[in-house]
Parts: C-alpha cells; sequence; structure tokens
C-alpha cells in the first residue's frame, strides 16, 4: 500500500514525500479512507504509530476540497493533554500543509495568551488546543466553535486520567451536533468506550495492537502475595535484590502516593508521576530519576508514557495490569538496547485471571519466586 493508492491529493503527496514517508503505517491505512468519507472513528492506537498523520492528513484534505462551501471560523478542533503533544500536532500540520493554503494554531496554558490571541484575530481555520487553555479564551469570547466540521479528541485515556473530563464536556456542548468525530486512545478500558459511545456517531474501530513480544532478554518472575502484603514485599525486594534503579507501576494515582509515602519513610528515595501531579512535578520527578538522584519512579500506565531511560535495570508490577498488552509494554522499559533487564511482578489472588491473559498473550508461563517471607 502506498499513500497514493489512500487517494490523497497531490499537493500533500508531495509534502510526504518530503518528509520522507514511502510507505503509510497501518494505522494511516486504515484510518484515512474512513475519514475521507466522512465517518467517526474509535482508534486505539500508541504513541509512535504514525497517529497524529492518520487524522492530519485526511482533515487537510477534507478542509481543500471543501473550502468553496465553508462558512467562516475555525472548522478543525484538535484536543490534545499536553502543550508538548499540542505543538507536536501542530508541527506536524505546518508540515504536511505547507503546499495548502490552511491557516491553523496552536492554544495551550502556562504561557502569556497574547501571541496566541493576535493569531487567533486574523482567522485560522484549524485550532489545536488543551481544554484548560482553550476554555478560558472561549470564556474571554476570543473562540467560537459554531462553524466547527471536525472534532478529534487524541490521547483520551490521557486525558482522563489528568482530569479533564469535565472541561471537555463543556467545550462539546458547544460544538455543533453535525460534525465528524475522529477519538484516539492508546487502551480502550470501559470508561473510555463509555465516553466515546456519548461522542461518536456509527463509528469505525480502528484498533492496532501493540506488540505482543516481550523482550528476550527481560528476565520476568511473578511473586504470589495477599494485597497487604505487597508494600512490605516491595520494601523487601528493594532492600535484599541488588536493585539500584527501579520502575515500579501502580493500577491507581491514589496507589502510587501510598507507595511512595511508604518507600521515603523506609529510607528509600522515591517519587510518584500520575496525572493530579502538575507538569513542573512530573518533569522534576523524571529528571530525578534519569540523574539517579531518585532510586525509585513509581507511575501509573498513562503518566509513564514517554518516560525512557537509559540502562533501566528493572520494571516492578505492584499490582498487575487488567490488560496483558499493558504488561508487556510495562515491562518493554528495561532490557532496552541489547540490555538485559528484569521484571518483578506482584500478584494477589483478585489478580490471577489478568496473569493468565498475559500467559496466553506472550505464550509462556512467568517463573514464580516460591521462596520469599509474604508467600
Amino acid at each position: 500500500m502506498t499513500f497514493h493508492e489512500l487517494k490523497l491529493i497531490p499537493p500533500l503527496l508531495e509534502a510526504i514525500s518530503k518528509e520522507g514517508y514511502t510507505q503509510p503505517t497501518p494505522i494511516q491505512e486504515k484510518a484515512i479512507p474512513h475519514i475521507l468519507e466522512g465517518k467517526d472513528i474509535f482508534g486505539c492506537a500508541q504513541t509512535g504509530t504514525g497517529k497524529t498523520a492518520a487524522f492530519a492528513l485526511p482533515l487537510l484534505q477534507l478542509l481543500t476540497q471543501n473550502r468553496a462551501t465553508a462558512q467562516q471560523g475555525i472548522k478543525v478542533l484538535i484536543l490534545a493533554p499536553t502543550r508538548e503533544l499540542a505543538l507536536q500536532i501542530n508541527d506536524s500540520f505546518k508540515a504536511y500543509g505547507h503546499n495548502l493554503n490552511i491557516r491553523h494554531t496552536v492554544v495551550f496554558g502556562g504561557v502569556s495568551q497574547h501571541a496566541q490571541t493576535t493569531i487567533l484575530r486574523k482567522g485560522v481555520d484549524v485550532l489545536i488546543a488543551t481544554p484548560g487553555r482553550l476554555l478560558d479564551l472561549m470564556q474571554q469570547g476570543y473562540i467560537k466553535l459554531n462553524a466547527v466540521e471536525y472534532f478529534v479528541l487524541d490521547e483520551a485515556d490521557r486525558m482522563l486520567d489528568m482530569g479533564f473530563i469535565n472541561d471537555i464536556k463543556k467545550i462539546i456542548s458547544k460544538l455543533p451536533a453535525k460534525r465528524q468525530t475522529v477519538f484516539f486512545s492508546a487502551t480502550a478500558p470501559p470508561e473510555i468506550r463509555k465516553f466515546a459511545d456519548t461522542l461518536l456517531k456509527s463509528p469505525v474501530s480502528v484498533n492496532i495492537a501493540p506488540v505482543a513480544t516481550t523482550a528476550e532478554l527481560i528476565k520476568q518472575s511473578v511473586y504470589f502475595v495477599s494485597q497487604e502484603n505487597k508494600r512490605p514485599l516491595l520494601r523487601h525486594v528493594l532492600k535484599s535484590e541488588s536493585i539500584e534503579h527501579a520502575l515500579v507501576f501502580t493500577r491507581t494515582k491514589h496507589g502510587a502516593d501510598k507507595v511512595v509515602k511508604e518507600l521515603n519513610k523506609n529510607g528509600i528515595k522515591s517519587e510518584a508521576i500520575h496525572g493530579n501531579k502538575s507538569q513542573n512535578a512530573r518533569e522534576r520527578a523524571l529528571k530525578g530519576f534519569k540523574d539517579r538522584s531518585i532510586r525509585v519512579l513509581v507511575a501509573t500506565d498513562i503518566a509513564s508514557r514517554g518516560i525512557d531511560v537509559d540502562k533501566l535495570t528493572h520494571v516492578i508490577n505492584f499490582e498487575i495490569p487488567e490488560q496483558a498488552e499493558t504488561y508487556v509494554h510495562r515491562i518493554g522499559r528495561t532490557g532496552r538496547a541489547g540490555e538485559s533487564g528484569v521484571a518483578l511482578s506482584f500478584c494477589n489472588t483478585d489478580e490471577r485471571a489478568y496473569l493468565r491473559n498475559i500467559h496466553k498473550l506472550i505464550k509462556k508461563n512467568i517463573d514464580v519466586v516460591a521462596t520469599h517471607p509474604f508467600s
């Protein structure tokens, strides 16, 4: 399959070629034709699968083709959870749309709004925004969404984890009912599906499953332990094993904070990284973990995206994830670039079914550590 076969217009094909892309990724191959046909999309894909181009290319094409009949105002609204992602999407629109006369801009908090409002006054076709700043500018009267024809919600699971759900609902209430919606999430737990159902009309599901292989160089083992003994077991493992540096995964933000409190109380320097932490706090924790002034980083799955630490030796699953693919994604943070790695998992009785699903996915049983003080 080539980009040409996806029926993209020549200015876009030229821009893609200039960017050095030769073949569409699976998400682009699956999503682009449906978006061009005007269908709503429920897309499940991890970061790094090429999903930005999967919606940016067809939307640029639709804007170009429908220019004659379009009314004045913002026609495409794209919501992203973080300033970094919003800027990245804006850069993609700049790269792909440089042969087209499409005006786009990005708005986010943490900076003066003056430069942003100056561009907005001149008029834009595509607005990329983080929820807080968008609502703020709407309330001040700088932004009206009555002309929006295409709405993209990117990294929806991360939005929910960061507590943006009410902001998003307020924004959606101002959008025209007649619109095309593209919804992307890296994971699809029940609350995400439920939320998507309220937004999408007869959507096409586009699912790019994460790679179901675990690195050969990662030594995996599981400890069977009761829930109340997990924290003592974690202390025991960190004190007795030669673990200099560990990334610990919990299922909830509250759980991450409790683990950190316990470890710090016992002299094990730790920090948590999750959606309730400010951007600055997350960056500080990550920096401390990378420069090794923090020994243990405790993370929820969604907040941990983008954590890429050289020579990370240990990943510890304090709780077994509900989705087997998430386990693969977690332990893949170690054993990179030819290095060996260790993945330890703590499993209580209620989590055994999740463990069985992991065994099915990775096509092998994880070794059990039978002798430990809390078995």
